[in-house]
C-alpha cells in the first residue's frame, strides 16, 4: 500500500504541475455554474419596448408607467404610427410594442372597457410568449388597481389583442434553425480547422510543408479551403431542410444570406487558425474548441436565452461571440426580410472580427516558425 500511495501522490503532483489541466478541472465547473445559473432562466429584465399611445390621457400614461416600473420592460421610444413600430422591429430596436387606442380613459370610465394591443417579435417565440404573458399580468394588475370612484361601470375590462410578427404560429423551428446553422458552421469551420493544423504540427509534418515551394500563408489557406466549401454546403443543406421539413422561410435575399454565411464561416475559420497557432496537440485544440466555442455559442449568443436579461459581464462576453451577430443577421434576413441597410453593422462587426483574428493568427504562426 505504501508503494500504491506513493504512486497516487506522484500523479497528484503531475496534475498540480500541469497548469492547463488545473485550469480545466477548476475553471470549467466555476465557469459553467455561473453561465448556466445566469443564462438558463425564463426570467427577463429590461426588454426593449415601444408604446404607440394614441390617447395620451391620464390612464394611458398610468398604464405605460405600470409596464415600465417593474423593471421587466424598458421604454425605448414612443412611436407616432404603426410605420414607426415596424421600423423599430426590423432594426431590432424593440422586442414588443404596446398600442393604446384613442380615448382610452373615456372608454374605461364611460363605456366599461377598452382594448390594448401587444405586438411581439415572433422570431424568438419563447421570448415573445414570455413578454406577452408578463404584459398581460401587468394589465390585469392595472385593471384591478383602477379607482372605483372615477368609473361609471362597476367592472370595467381591458381586453388585450396579441399579434406575433414574423412567426404568427410561434413555431419553435423559426428559433432553432438559425441557431443550429450558426452552431454547426462554427464547429465545422473553427474546430475542424484547428484540429487539421494541430494534427500536422503534432505529427511533425508541418515543418515538411513549410519547406515546400508553397508560401506558408498558401499552405494555411489550402488547409482551410475544403472546410469553407464544406461549411457552405452544410449551410445550404440546413436552409433546405428548414424550409422543406419545418417550413422556415427565407423572406429576404438568399444571395445576401449566403454572402453573410461565407463571412461568418471566414470568421470561424480565422478563429480556428488562431487556436491551432497557439496549441501543439489535437487534444488541446479539441478541448478549447468544444468548451470555448460550443457552450458560449449555445448559451450567450441570443440563440435560446435572451442576452439582454443577463448580467453585464455576460453581455460583454456574448457580444464578442461571432454567433451572436450571425444569428441576428439570419433572423433579420430569413424572417423579417430585411436588406443590407439593416444588417450592415452586424456584418461590419463580423468583418472586423475576421481581420483581427487573422492578424493574430498570422502573427502567432510567424513567432512559432522563426
Amino acid at each position: 500500500m505504501k508503494k500504491f500511495w506513493a504512486f497516487v501522490k506522484k500523479e497528484f503532483r503531475h496534475i498540480l504541475r500541469d497548469r492547463r489541466t488545473l485550469l480545466i478541472l477548476l475553471g470549467m465547473p466555476v465557469a459553467q455554474i455561473i453561465i448556466f445559473g445566469y443564462a438558463v432562466t425564463n426570467e427577463f429584465r429590461n426588454a426593449s419596448i415601444a408604446v404607440l399611445d394614441q390617447s395620451r390621457d391620464e390612464l394611458s400614461r398610468e398604464l405605460t408607467d405600470k409596464l415600465t416600473a417593474s423593471g421587466h420592460f424598458q421604454l425605448v421610444d414612443e412611436a407616432r404610427s404603426y410605420d414607426d413600430l415596424h421600423s423599430y422591429f426590423k432594426k431590432g430596436k424593440i422586442k414588443m410594442a404596446v398600442v393604446i387606442p384613442s380615448n382610452f380613459t373615456q372608454k374605461i370610465q364611460h363605456e366599461g372597457g377598452a382594448q390594448v394591443q401587444f405586438i411581439a417579435d415572433g422570431s424568438e417565440p419563447n421570448y415573445a410568449s414570455t413578454l406577452v404573458a408578463y404584459a398581460n399580468q401587468m394589465v390585469a394588475d392595472f385593471q384591478q388597481g383602477l379607482n372605483p370612484s372615477i368609473l361609471q361601470s362597476s367592472n370595467p375590462s381591458i381586453l388585450v389583442e396579441t399579434r406575433m410578427l414574423y412567426n404568427p404560429e410561434l413555431k419553435s423551428a423559426y428559433l432553432f434553425v438559425p441557431g443550429v446553422m450558426a452552431l454547426i458552421l462554427m464547429l465545422i469551420s473553427a474546430m475542424m480547422t484547428s484540429l487539421t493544423i494541430a494534427r500536422e504540427k503534432e505529427l511533425g509534418t508541418m515543418e515538411l510543408l513549410l519547406v515546400s515551394p508553397l508560401h506558408p500563408l498558401l499552405i494555411v489557406v489550402g488547409k482551410v479551403v475544403p472546410y469553407v466549401l464544406l461549411a457552405f454546403g452544410i449551410g445550404l443543406m440546413i436552409l433546405g431542410l428548414g424550409a422543406a421539413v419545418f417550413g422556415v422561410p427565407v423572406v429576404g435575399s438568399l444571395l445576401l444570406l449566403l454572402a453573410m454565411s461565407m463571412l461568418y464561416a471566414l470568421t470561424a475559420l480565422s478563429l480556428g487558425v488562431l487556436i491551432s497557432a497557439r496549441v501543439d496537440t489535437q487534444q488541446t485544440a479539441m478541448m478549447i474548441s468544444l468548451v470555448g466555442l460550443m457552450l458560449p455559442t449555445v448559451l450567450l449568443s441570443d440563440f435560446i436565452f435572451p442576452l439582454a436579461s443577463m448580467p453585464a459581464p455576460l453581455q460583454v462576453i456574448g457580444n464578442i461571440i461571432p454567433a451572436r451577430w450571425f444569428i441576428s443577421i439570419l433572423r433579420d434576413i430569413m424572417l423579417k426580410g430585411t436588406g443590407w441597410n439593416y444588417i450592415w453593422q452586424e456584418a461590419a462587426i463580423l468583418g472586423g472580427m475576421s481581420l483581427v483574428l487573422l492578424l493574430l493568427a498570422m502573427k502567432s504562426f510567424k513567432i512559432r516558425l522563426t
